[in-house]
This record gives structure tokens, C-alpha cells and sequence, in this order.
């Protein structure tokens, strides 16, 4: 008969954003133990609050499955020698698998001997299992941060105050740091009390009676209805953020929406000052109307239950009515900072030991961006914009807004530019510059914004490699790669005709000037390898089969727009109605490349043309070429793949009657000369030799 299996960890509050990682790593753990332990089991519930940790296994088999395998060992000429005693190699097998070497025989596979142990092992009771299995279980677990208390050399998330382990009504006896377990869970702390639990499948009802809410999913459900319905009430628009959401989620046991309001006087503050404050300090919903403008009023979620819910409401308002005031002075008195006055200010903060100040890193930023405007043909008003938009991008980081709330850099410059009289344009790239922030973030709008977010970007990349820092593995403390991923969001945003050996190349001009630790060429190769990373992980986003992201990164991908657009439409003829036309095309460009890799000559002779196979086909491929060229040039890859697709019933006829390979040297090489002609178009758009059929 199957039993309910019960696991609580009780704990000190746990902060919010470990809580959700912390019960799927034990979910995960319990599965893999049931399985490593041969115990069947029914569905597998996971539970947390601040305060716990918990699982609830149904239906657990009250006996482990009993166990007979065979294991397969080395083969017969490594586990004996000569003389049929047994090897190193056989005798370790035999400790392996927990037998003795007598017992170990042989069996034939596929026409070879090899050893064989045979394992078997009658399951033992659940119950006798689980006091050894759990706390090696927990105590197994690993978090971002840990710490010890007391005497014990236990690491945790924080200290364990009570355990709760039951297989239907018995407790499972074991003990953790001086902890043991039992039967008696903890409530709310202050509305509930214990919970006696008398049977493991009554858990989440039991602590329920002493205000606890243990179900995630529940708790979430309870909190987003609480807020749709309070601004249905009220004709309000709350933004419920899922980052806030989740860790409220987690900072409560019992949830309960309230609101408050605050005075109306802080609005003249910039609205994503007040929403930051009150997202980012208070954990507090913001509130709009309608149009989208931000309303007086907060929403928040209370531990406990209603009772006194207007004077919660109070306290709270007292609470942001403080740190909305400490918003208000620090934005007046960053009123009185002029620009140059900030600017001077840079020169004192250290960006890198070995790059420089922040002062540096703005210079290196306009010499950056003023060679991309003229890379991309910037007209003089843009070009303006974008000089001083550089010069003074970073000004708001010496502000005492910025200094108190850093998610705030940018869009404080971009306000206190507007208000200084900097042209709308200049002010807003000062903001823009430093999007994309995030993945799935938005790029900068405008074309001041792209070009001095790209100079930015691009200086940190170049710089950072120039002294040896490129991320490895996981690491990537400078968020290079984000940084990457960005530069490549905005070109392609914005279509911009920028070649990434170009981008590269304007940031080593500047960072030369200075000296650079490492080669350039070196710095280069680093570069491209670092990009082509990110570039394929685009592809892989847009839906393209990693096979063609193969074929079409093998050719270069140095112009973005082109190599996505290469990739879409080999994509779409090779998963496309017409995949077997274009299968019987790619053959036959594949025949073309790889004929044309013997060539050593490459001016192509009529005079020597033999065949009038041959004069057809360079015929058509000259008819073609010009065409192809300016199909390419207009980044229009579907007519250029139509354009050499036409040639494939001529070089089919080539191949047919012409021998390529002639005796004769001079027709040889003519002949050769021509399928290099051709095959260099066909690399320009892919290697398809790498497309998998």
C-alpha cells in the first residue's frame, strides 16, 4: 500500500529571490534520490514561503523495487591474460559492481567476449530508506549565498529552526544542526500557531488553518486578483512587473492588497523616479489612469490578514512620504549642477585602472561616434547631435539622483539636459544610449541615440579585450556578450549599411592612440570569433536550422543585414515546396566548389573553350553576373539565388561532356578558371556543402 510522503524545512526568512530556486533544486533533488533508490512514487508537489521549503510525494511505495541487472565489463582480451587470469581492468569492474571476481562470466556481443557481472537486490522498506536518504538530501543542497550558525559546520541559506518528515502518519526520525524532526509545523507569526500534522497528505490544509498559504501558485493567483480587482474598483491601471511580482510572492505567507496614497505635489517629479522609488525601495505597485499618467496612489501586498488595514495603509504612506522627500531634494539640488560642472567631475571617477577615468571613456565615446557618422553618412545636423549627445552622455553619473537610484542613468540626463536647454534630440540620445539594457529590451529610436550607444558599447568591448579581458564559460563580470548582443539588436533595428569590421575598427583607431597592451590583430581575430557567437544565437532566434547557420556564416558575416537575409532564404528554399529542385542545384554548385578549390588560374580564355558545352556556360555566366552582383550589392539574396539557380541546367550539361581535368594543361586550367568564376558567386551567398539533407 502507497503512502504520503511529507518533507518541511523550516527556516529564518530566506531572501525572496532564492526562494523559488531553492524548491525546484530540492524537487529535483527528491526525484533523482526515489529514482537512484528505486522507490516508485505518484505526482510530486512543491511548496515554499519565506519561512519553508516543502514537498509532498504521493502515493510512495512502502518497499523499494527489487533489482536484477547485468552489466556489461571489458571485453574477454583485456580482462584476462594469457594464462586466464583475471586484469587490473577486470578485477576493478568486479569492485565496481560490488561482486567478487568468481562471479564475474562472459558473453558474446556482436562477435566479441566480454565480461559480465550480474547484480541483484531484494528492496528493502521505504521507511528503513528514508532517515539515512533525507538529510543527505538537504543537506546536499548549494545556494548563491550561504551561512553558518552556531556551532555547526553546516552551510545553508539560512539556520534550519524545525523539520517536519512524515511517511503517512509516522515521523521519519534524523536531526540536522541539533535539529530533529517530527510532526509539527510552524504557522503564521503572528496570526497562527503550530500545526500538528497527524498524516503527510494533510499538510498544506493544516498549516492553511494557521495562515499560511503554502501553495506558490495559489498565493500568486490570490495577489494578481486582489489587484485587478482593486483597480477595477477604483478605474486604475496597476502595472503588476513580473520581476516585483515574484519577489513579493516570496516576502509574503498570507497575502493581502492594500493601498495608500501620497501627495500629488511629488508628480512634478520625473515619473521614473517615483516608480523606481516605489518599486525598487518599497516593493509598492505604481498606479496610472487611464492615459497612462501615474496617479498619487500605491498598491502594496501585507503579510497577514485585513484587520487594521487603514492604519498598514498609514504606515506605509509615512514610509514613502520619507523617501519620496529624499527623491525631491536630491532632484532639486541636482538642479543647481551645470553640465560642465558634472563633466569636470568625471575626470575623478576611475572607469578601469588601466583604461582610465569615466572622463576618458566620454572622449574615447566622441572620437568613436564621430567616426561612425561618417561611416554612415550622417547629414550635419545628425552628426552634431551626435558629437555632443557623446560629449556629455555620462554627466547625470556625478548626480546625486543617479548616485542614489543607478537604474535611473540616462533617463535623469536626458531630463536635466532638457531642462539645461540641450536640443531635443541630444537630450534624448543621452537616455537612449545605453539601450538595449537588457535582454528584450528596446533599441534606441533614433539615429543620435544608435550611433552614440554603439560608440559606447563597442569602446567597453574593444577595451576590454584590448586588455585581456573576454569572458570565458560563465564569466562575463562587464556583460560584454549583453553589450554584443546589443550592438548587433541596433544595426539590425535600424539597417544600418555598417560592417563590423568597420565598428571595429573605428574603436582600435581610438583606443591605439592611447596604447594598446595586446596586438590589434590579435584584438581583431578575438573580436570577430566573440561576434560570430552572438550572430549565430540571432540566427537561432529567427528560426534558422543550424545547418544553415553553418552554410551562411562559413561565407562571412560581416555585413549583418546580408547574412541574415542569406540565411532566411536558404532557409525557406531548403525547407521549402521546391526542396528537391533545390537540393539537385545545391548538388550541382557543390560539384562547381569543389572542382574550382584545384584551380590555379583564374583569367578565363574563350580561345581555348573546346566544347560547346563550355561556351554555353560561361556564357550564361556572364549574362547572369552583372545581375547577380547588383542583386547582392541591394542585399535582394532571393534574386541572386535565382539568378545562379539558372545556371545549374548548363553546368549540369558542362559536367556531362566536358572532362574538366584535361591533359592538356592550358585547356585545364582554362577550364578550371571558369568553375572558379563561377563558385565564387556561389561562396558570396553560402557554403553548401553544409547544408544536411
Amino acid at each position: 500500500m502507497a503512502k504520503d510522503l511529507l518533507l518541511e524545512i523550516g527556516l529564518e526568512e530566506v531572501p525572496a529571490r532564492f526562494v523559488r530556486g531553492a524548491m525546484n533544486q530540492l524537487k529535483d533533488k527528491m526525484v533523482k534520490w526515489l529514482a537512484d533508490s528505486r522507490i516508485s512514487h505518484g505526482e510530486v508537489v512543491a511548496y515554499a514561503t519565506p519561512r519553508r521549503l516543502a514537498l509532498l510525494i504521493r502515493d510512495v511505495a512502502e518497499k523499494q523495487s527489487d533489482m536484477n541487472e547485468e552489466a556489461k565489463g571489458p571485453s574477454r582480451k583485456i580482462a584476462q591474460d594469457e594464462q586466464g587470469n583475471w586484469s587490473k581492468a577486470a578485477l576493478g569492474f568486479a569492485r565496481s559492481q560490488g561482486v567478487e571476481p568468481d562471479q564475474l562470466y562472459f558473453q558474446e556481443l556482436a562477435g566479441v567476449e566480454y565480461v559480465y557481472a550480474s547484480k541483484s537486490s531484494i528492496g528493502v522498506e521505504t521507511a528503513g530508506v528514508l532517515p539515512e536518504g533525507l538529510p543527505s538530501l538537504i543537506t546536499s543542497m548549494s545556494f548563491p549565498k550561504n551561512m553558518r550558525w552556531g556551532a555547526h559546520e553546516l552551510r545553508f541559506v539560512r539556520p534550519i529552526r524545525w523539520l517536519v518528515a512524515m511517511f503517512g502518519a509516522e515521523v521519519i526520525p534524523f536531526e540536522i544542526t541539533g535539529v530533529a524532526t517530527g510532526n509539527v509545523s510552524r504557522g503564521h507569526r503572528f496570526l497562527g500557531g503550530e500545526a500538528v500534522i497527524e498524516e503527510a497528505g494533510q499538510y498544506a490544509e493544516k498549516l492553511r488553518e494557521q495562515q499560511i498559504i503554502v501553495d506558490v501558485s495559489e498565493r500568486e493567483k490570490l495577489i494578481v486578483a486582489q489587484i485587478e480587482g482593486l483597480a477595477s474598483d477604483k478605474g486604475w491601471e496597476i502595472a503588476i512587473k513580473e520581476d516585483l511580482l515574484e519577489e513579493v510572492l516570496f516576502l509574503v505567507e498570507i497575502p493581502n492588497v492594500l493601498f495608500g496614497t501620497f501627495d500629488p505635489a511629488f508628480l512634478h517629479i520625473p515619473q521614473e523616479v517615483l516608480i523606481t522609488s516605489m518599486r525598487e525601495h518599497q516593493r509598492y505597485f505604481p498606479v496610472f489612469n487611464k492615459e497612462g499618467q501615474l496617479l498619487p496612489n500605491f498598491v502594496t501586498v501585507r503579510n497577514g490578514d485585513r484587520r487594521s488595514i487603514e492604519l498598514v495603509a498609514k504606515g506605509n504612506e509615512k514610509v514613502l512620504r520619507a523617501r519620496l522627500s529624499d527623491a525631491k531634494f536630491f532632484y532639486e539640488e541636482d538642479h543647481k549642477l551645470e553640465i560642465a560642472q558634472a563633466l569636470a567631475k568625471l575626470e575623478n571617477i576611475v572607469y578601469h585602472e588601466e583604461l582610465g577615468t569615466v572622463a576618458d571613456k566620454v572622449r574615447r565615446i566622441r572620437a568613436t561616434a564621430d567616426l561612425l557618422s561618417g561611416k554612415l553618412h550622417a547629414d550635419s545636423q545628425t552628426a552634431s547631435d551626435v558629437s555632443r549627445a557623446a560629449d556629455i552622455c555620462k554627466f547625470d553619473l556625478v548626480t546625486q539622483m543617479v548616485y542614489e537610484f543607478p537604474e535611473l542613468q540616462g533617463i535623469m540626463g536626458e531630463d536635466y539636459a532638457t531642462k539645461l536647454g540641450e536640443r531635443e534630440s541630444v537630450a534624448k540620445a543621452i537616455n537612449e544610449h545605453y539601450q538595449p539594457r537588457f535582454a528584450g529590451d528596446r533599441a534606441p529610436s533614433s539615429i543620435t541615440g544608435a550611433i552614440v550607444s554603439l560608440a559606447d558599447k563597442i569602446d567597453t568591448i574593444v577595451g576590454c579585450f584590448s586588455i585581456g579581458i573576454i569572458p570565458t564559460g560563465s564569466q562575463d563580470p562587464y556583460a560584454l556578450r549583453r553589450q554584443a548582443a546589443g550592438i548587433v539588436q541596433i544595426i539590425l533595428t535600424h539597417g544600418l549599411k555598417l560592417k563590423l569590421s568597420e565598428l571595429y575598427e573605428a574603436a582600435l583607431s581610438v583606443h591605439e592612440a592611447r596604447g594598446l597592451k595586446r596586438g590589434s590583430a590579435d584584438i581583431r581575430k578575438d573580436l570577430s570569433d566573440f561576434f560570430a557567437l552572438r550572430i549565430k544565437n540571432v540566427l537561432s532566434e529567427h528560426g534558422v536550422r543550424y545547418d544553415v547557420v553553418d552554410a551562411v556564416m562559413a561565407t562571412g558575416l560581416d555585413d549583418l543585414g546580408l547574412t541574415i537575409e542569406r540565411a532566411t532564404v536558404i532557409q525557406s528554399l531548403a525547407a521549402g515546396e521546391e526542396r528537391s529542385e533545390f537540393k539537385l542545384t545545391v548538388e550541382a554548385f557543390n560539384r562547381v566548389c569543389n572542382l574550382a578549390s584545384k584551380a590555379t588560374v583564374f583569367e578565363v580564355s574563350a580561345a581555348l573553350f573546346a566544347e560547346s558545352a563550355e561556351t554555353d556556360l560561361f556564357s550564361k555566366w556572364t549574362e547572369q553576373h552583372e545581375g547577380f552582383e547588383a542583386a547582392v550589392k541591394e542585399g535582394n539574396i532571393a534574386l541572386a539565388v535565382q539568378l545562379l539557380s539558372s545556371l545549374k541546367p548548363s553546368i549540369d550539361a558542362y559536367f556531362d561532356k566536358v572532362m574538366v581535368m584535361s591533359p592538356d594543361e592550358a585547356v585545364k586550367n582554362n577550364r578550371l578558371a571558369t568553375l572558379a568564376a563561377i563558385a565564387r558567386d556561389v561562396s558570396s551567398i553560402a557554403d553548401f556543402s553544409k547544408l544536411v539533407w
